[in-house]
Formats: C-alpha cells, structure tokens, sequence
C-alpha cells in the first residue's frame, strides 16, 4: 500500500469556537470538508518509509513549535488498468 505523508499548517480556533464545539459535540475542524493548508507533500511505498518520512519532518522546527503537523494517509491502490491519480485541494 502507498502512502502519503503531509506537512499541514495548523489553524487556530479561537477560544469561542473551542466552547461551542465542546458544548455541542461537534467537531471544531473538519479535514473532508476545509482541510488543513498543506507545506509539503512526500510519498512513500510502504509503512516503514512512511513513518521515516514522517519521523524525519518531524523534526522541522515549525512542527516542534506546534505550528504545523505532519499526518501520514494510506492511499489506496488503483484497479487495475487504472492510472494514479491523487485528488487532493
């Protein structure tokens, strides 16, 4: 299986927006409907290479700081016959 390895910048949410979505039990962020904005995209062929990639921009001072997150995303498989494509915002 391939996977995709993301840097995202982390959006804050402001102190009203965190009460009402506790309040409520809804979700403060949505990633399907306003994903994160994205810094850097990297792919890898198996798990292993993706958790090294993931490890190592991890170690990016921005993520350190807390301002960006690094995600790792099973991609599946194309059918057969069927080209990669990746449809991402």
């Amino acid at each position: 299986m391939r996977f995709l390895i993301v840097r995202t910048e982390i959006r804050t949410a402001a102190d009203a927006d965190i009460a009402a979505a506790w309040a409520g039990g809804g979700r403060l962020r949505d990633e399907t409907s306003t994903p994160e904005p994205r810094r850097q995209v990297v792919h890898a062929e198996d798990r292993d290479a993706a958790l090294l990639l993931a490890r190592a921009l991890s170690a990016v001072g921005a993520v350190r700081a807390g301002r960006h997150r690094v995600k790792v995303l099973p991609i599946e498989e194309p059918a057969p016959g069927q080209p990669y494509r990746w449809h991402g915002g």
